[in-house]
């Protein structure tokens, strides 16, 4: 039977990262399978769901090209019929009952910053002895008695269900064959399974994925730097931080991955049980290998920025790693604007780099163009300072105290500009 996965994130916050990896790898499940892949909002928290988060879903996963095959929208705000039939037959089953709360466990929930109801629906559980088991499909055997369990609360009343009652509703409505989440959802897979059993229903598949970790091997949080999809879209091309997060808990036998081969070579029992480390440098380095194999059109496209010359092209991507980092390059299309002392190298004076510029002019304007003549006559010329014609030169010519060599900028930009950024150089040290 073909598998019929999910991804069901709550509307409550820009799609994380790990929301983003855990898309991806139930998205290559069901394609290497030729299975469906789904998509559902769940919005029960109604204070804090809100569309704007929701168009995030849909905007980052569009951006990684992770398409779902539900075409029309599963929203559990738009379900509360269906989670209320089951209630009513819970209760009416003696499975789900009313439990009170007593004035101090009303006391605790006002610390917590809540506002207290009078009760809650609970799911009748099981003897405590009782073990809650399951086989992972990632990490084994899994078991823990009932007593650790605790109370397992459904709704808040009838027409409001809780996460993991509406959760496991929804899977079993939609016949969801494998649950593949992260880790950090196992307490809640021993919650749901008991819920399955109170409903009757089939009890899918259950996969969780190792966290996802910043370098110092704690949780990802805003402290190591971003953590949402949407903040890395102006950085990276979508298809190199797919390839990237498909290596974040899974092994391939190769670094640069086509959506082909990552299809074809994912495998669950591929995926890692310790955490993934979230390497900043490893997706930079990744990123740089899509940014080379892009063609001219290709490239201003990801940067938007139309007038961008195809000769400058080769000299940003063999150093750029992320796509912001371009304008960085400005120099190679537009003229710099700099300060006149920045042009003066080391202890020479003003006087110093007006005379080379005037020399590199002289050059320019008697010879054709080129970079073996320029550096050639350069070399013979300054042969003790070679600082003091190259330095002014790079500064006039990119604004910037760093920036490829000088000669690798004049290739690019031609000898009309050369010349009028020189001349412009020359006037500010003049002034």
């Amino acid at each position: 039977m073909a598998p019929i996965v999910r991804i069901a994130p709550s509307p409550t916050g820009y799609v994380h990262i790990g929301t983003a990896r855990t898309a991806l790898f139930n998205w290559l499940f069901a394609r290497k399978y030729g299975g469906k892949f789904l998509l559902r909002i769940e919005d029960t928290d109604k204070e804090r769901s809100k569309r704007e988060y929701e168009q995030s879903i849909f905007d980052g996963l569009n951006w990684l090209g992770i398409d779902w095959d539900n075409k029309e929208l599963i929203r559990q705000s738009s379900r509360t019929d269906l989670y209320r039939e089951h209630l009513r037959r819970l209760i009416k089953e003696g499975s789900v009952y009313e439990k009170f709360f007593s004035e101090a466990e009303k006391e605790e929930i006002r610390k917590d910053g809540r506002t207290p109801q009078d009760s809650i629906l609970v799911l009748r559980t099981p003897d405590e002895n009782e073990l809650i088991s399951f086989d992972d499909e990632i990490r084994g055997h899994i078991e823990v008695q009932a007593r650790h369990i605790g109370d397992i609360a459904v709704a808040k009343d009838i027409d409001t269900p809780l996460y993991n009652f509406a959760a496991v509703v929804d899977d079993s409505d939609l016949g969801i064959t494998h649950v593949i989440r992260g880790e950090e959802h196992i307490s809640n897979t021993q919650k749901q399974i008991l819920i399955f059993r109170a409903l009757g229903a089939q009890m899918p598949k259950f996969a969780h994925l190792p966290l996802i970790l910043a370098p110092d091997r704690s949780k990802m949080s805003k402290r190591h730097g971003a953590t949402s999809v949407a903040e890395y879209q102006n950085d990276y091309l979508s298809d190199a931080f797919v390839n990237f997060m498909a290596h974040l808990g899974h092994t391939y036998s190769k670094e640069i991955l086509t959506r082909e081969e990552m299809i074809d070579g994912f495998d669950l029992a591929s995926v890692h049980l310790s955490g993934a480390v979230f390497d900043q440098k490893k997706l930079d380095w990744m990123n740089a290998q899509y940014v080379r194999k892009l063609d001219p059109d290709a490239f201003r496209s990801a940067v938007k920025i139309p007038e961008i010359p195809d000769s400058a092209i080769p000299l940003i991507t063999e150093r750029l790693e992320k796509l912001s980092d371009v304008n960085l390059f400005h120099y190679l299309w537009d003229d710099p604007l700099y300060n006149s002392n920045m042009l003066v190298w080391k202890e020479n004076t003003k006087d110093d780099a007006r005379n080379a510029l005037k020399e590199i002019g002289e050059l320019i304007n008697k010879n054709s163009l080129s970079i073996e003549s320029l550096d050639e006559l350069a070399k013979k010329d300054f042969d003790s300072a070679r600082g003091r014609v190259y330095w002014p030169l790079r500064v006039a010519l990119s604004g910037s105290k760093t920036s490829p060599g000088p000669l690798e900028i004049v290739a690019v930009i031609g000898k009309d500009a050369v010349s009028r950024r020189l001349n412009k150089a020359i006037e500010l040290l003049s002034s």
